[in-house]
């Protein structure tokens, strides 16, 4: 039985993730990277993702 259009849609945002992760690694360090994924989650959990996937206005990371 083949992969449904759910599982393969998973699997590429899995990679994007990973993709990603290790670019924001790469480009600062391992925090930084857990730091935006843990508030993206929250961000999420608190339904503060709009369309288009930014954040609320004033909700970004502090510098």
């Amino acid at each position: 039985m083949g992969r449904s259009q759910e599982d393969e849609s998973k699997d590429r945002f899995f990679e994007q993730l990973g993709r990603l992760s290790q670019e924001m690694v790469t480009a600062h360090d391992k925090d930084f990277a857990m730091g935006a994924l843990i508030l993206a989650a929250r961000w999420i959990a608190e339904g503060k993702v709009h369309q288009g996937g930014s954040a609320a206005v004033g909700e970004a990371a502090p510098h």
